[in-house]
């Protein structure tokens, strides 16, 4: 891999995670419309959008061909099955929590999901955790019981966030397909249920699309290229650039969440939180800094250590 191929890679990565990041700003907009349609009019414009990009990319018999490969591979199609339902499910609690004052909840579940992973593949997998990842994991739940303590409440919405994208990382990995193909199918299968939600509202006069201005319309039609164009960026930098770089850069869309929440939509960041925030960032930072080569010493005498008890 050129240095040129790494530094499209970081822009690609970069952009597509501060598009994520900046999302927020998108579904405020459409603030006054419930979140089951959005979500419903997010899976159908972003299928109808995919199915354009693949006949303009000619991937289409690519896209035939693996929905009559599910036919012979019950597996993979199960598991397309779960990720679309994952993902669907963590879509829509991100809209719900960023057009209910939960952004800064958003942020923490965006950046404890790394850590969730690590869980994920220690349980599923039976992945060995390194002493650095152990730490890392445990001032993670450090900073969550802080604020569940706090607030007195379960921060459900960063855990629902942190779990259902992690275990759509996981499902993923069974799921052997390209990656525009991928979103495609995922998003078909949701669709059907999404054109009989839309159809449920427009017989009961209860629909936004078509009645509140074509602004709105607009937006939801909108939403579609919303959801595409970050995952189609992230697809490309994730092909040029090394897994440990991608790991860096995905701190960004948290973080612009979470400034947003703060300076812009004057969200409540108390000191609690703030402490929280630290033990969650000392954790990432640990964890980072194990992907690269400024800890291995260290990790390697814990474990000569642990060796000879």
């Amino acid at each position: 891999m050129n240095k040129n191929e790494t530094q499209q890679g970081v822009i690609y990565a970069a952009v597509s995670y501060l598009l994520w990041g900046l999302l927020p700003i998108y579904w405020k907009l459409l603030g006054d419309v419930q979140a089951e349609e959005i979500l419903a009019s997010r899976v159908v414009w972003s299928f109808v959008l995919m199915l354009l990009i693949l006949i303009f990319t000619r991937k289409m018999g690519l896209f035939t061909e693996t929905l009559r490969g599910f036919a012979k591979n019950k597996k993979q199609m199960y598991a397309l099955i779960l990720a679309s339902l994952l993902i669907s499910v963590n879509w829509f609690t991100y809209i719900w929590a960023v057009n209910n004052g939960h952004m800064i909840e958003t942020s923490l579940g965006y950046y404890i999901n790394p850590l969730v992973s690590i869980l994920l593949g220690m349980i599923v997998l039976k992945e060995k955790l390194s002493f650095y990842q152990y730490i890392s994991f445990g001032l993670a739940a450090i900073g969550v019981l802080i604020i569940s303590i706090s607030h007195g409440t379960f921060p459900w919405v960063a855990i629902v966030l942190a779990l259902t994208f992690g275990l759509y990382g996981l499902v993923k990995k069974l799921v052997n397909v390209e990656s525009s193909v991928g979103l495609t199918l995922e998003t078909l299968v949701v669709t059907p249920l999404a054109v009989i939600y839309i159809g449920y509202l427009f017989i009961n006069g209860s629909m936004a699309f078509l009645h509140k201005g074509i602004g709105t319309d607009l937006l939801l039609i909108g939403a579609g290229v919303a959801t595409a164009v970050p995952l189609l960026y992230f697809a490309k930098g994730a092909q040029k650039i090394p897994l440990s770089l991608l790991g860096f850069l995905q701190y960004i869309a948290p973080t612009l969440t979470l400034l947003l929440g703060i300076f812009v939509y004057n969200e409540h960041f108390s000191k609690v939180q703030l402490l929280s925030f630290i033990f969650i960032w000392s954790a990432l930072t640990i964890y980072s800094l194990s992907k690269t080569k400024l800890l291995p010493g260290k990790q390697f005498k814990w474990r000569k250590e642990k060796r000879a008890i």
